[in-house]
């Protein structure tokens, strides 16, 4: 296998994308923030720990619905309007939720709903419109740094609420993530494309369907879908249920689940540096083996390995899993057709993650059942083979129908 470095032009000297980037990433801290003020609303006993429950399950329930819709309407629109539009709903809403502290469960579930909609309404949006603003050549480096700012984004989300925290309540807070979804709405440039005008249009239905269609055009697709949401719905929920347990039992501190966090997005960050430089001549296959990768996790949970080499391994994996997003975007707005990118985005954030409150729900029983080494050692062996059988089909090779 080859390799070689672009020697192409900074995507940030294109002006479009870099009102994109701010726009994406304003989004994505105000996602962020959002569970970590509500946290901070318990400490302050605003709301209670089941209300945040309750608060952020229907924000989910908000999320999931509205992505498939989204796509839909992200294809028949203007992709700017979707965003203006989802966005700024998300920006009205959110204040909604602190009117509803301490007076009203219903309010805030509900505002939660909405803000979760608005949230997924722009995701395949957002996705479509880098295709729309940036040369095909620049997209794989676009793709690395808007995946690099939702890393920096994990990191400092926790941190500033905290730092905010220490003059302020979350009631403000909560005002500061809607300015951040209002900076979302109205930042991002128009793009350069047009949805197709039809005399006959097609119904909601037929329309998610095409979407449907398209991904199974392209053999990669599916799977390395299958093998993305299979990895999300066993690893991640296995890991997250299991990794505060075994910083607990095996290594007594919680210094292990921090550390093993951080390093996991500190590898996405160093993954997501090095593809966006790196072109892999098989792209697909780096892609997937980078994918494998966190399987190293519950298998490093199950071993009695040393602290010290869990937190290596999580590194390990979070180099991998941006070996794998970044390629993967890139191939989509490249492969599928223009007129549906929206609707494929939307699936793949519906399947891949919308599913993973699932997996979580049923780790915990299966755990109960079988006990913890069994799940581990399942999940461990799940994420080295969903990717390696999506490696098998021969257009993954380079996520190109042709190889």
């Amino acid at each position: 296998m080859t390799e070689k470095a672009t020697a192409a032009p900074s995507v940030f000297r294109n002006t479009a994308f870099l009102r994109l980037w701010t726009g994406t990433t304003a989004s994505g801290l105000a996602m962020w923030a959002l569970p970590f003020v509500l946290g901070l609303a318990v400490l302050e006993r605003s709301i209670t720990a089941v209300e945040l429950g309750v608060v952020l399950a229907t924000r989910t329930a908000g999320f999931v619905a509205a992505v498939p819709v989204a796509g839909v309407l992200a294809d028949r629109h203007a992709r700017r309007t979707v965003v203006l539009w989802s966005c700024l709903v998300a920006a009205l809403v959110t204040p909604v939720i602190a009117l509803g502290m301490g007076r009203s469960l219903l309010l805030m579930a509900v505002a939660a709903a909405v803000v979760g909609a608005g949230q997924g309404a722009c995701r395949p949006a957002f996705q479509a419109l880098v295709a729309e603003v940036v040369p095909e050549g620049q997209r794989q480096q676009a793709n690395a740094a808007t995946t690099l700012a939702i890393r920096v984004t994990t990191l400092v989300a926790p941190s500033l609420t905290a730092l905010a925290a220490l003059i302020t309540n979350a009631q403000v807070l909560l005002a500061v993530t809607a300015a951040l979804w209002l900076c979302a709405a109205l930042v991002p440039p128009r793009g350069q494309g047009k949805p197709e005008q039809s005399e006959a249009r097609a119904g909601f239905v037929a329309d998610f369907l095409a979407g449907v269609h398209e991904v199974r055009r392209h053999p990669w697709l599916p799977a390395g879908l299958g093998a993305l949401t299979v990895m999300i719905a066993f690893g991640y929920s296995a890991t997250a249920v299991l990794l505060p347990v075994v910083s607990r039992d095996r290594y007594d501190t919680e210094a292990v689940l921090a550390g093993a966090t951080t390093a996991y997005t500190v590898g996405a960050l160093i993954g997501a540096a090095v593809i966006g430089r790196w072109r892999p001549r098989n792209a697909g296959w780096v892609a997937l083996t980078g994918l494998g990768l966190y399987g190293l996790i519950p298998l490093g949970l199950l071993l009695p390995v040393h602290a010290v080499v869990l937190i290596a391994v999580y590194v390990v994996a979070g180099i991998g899993i941006e070996l794998f997003n970044v390629p993967w975007f890139t191939a989509i707005q490249r492969e599928v057709e223009p007129g549906k990118l929206a609707r494929v985005s939307s699936l793949d954030f519906l399947l891949s993650y919308g599913l993973a409150p699932l997996g979580l729900a049923l780790i915990a029983p299966a755990i109960d059942a079988f006990g913890s080494g069994v799940v581990l050692g399942a999940c461990a062996l799940i994420c080295f083979a969903a990717p390696a059988a999506a490696a098998l089909v021969r257009s993954s090779r380079g996520f190109t129908r042709s190889s």
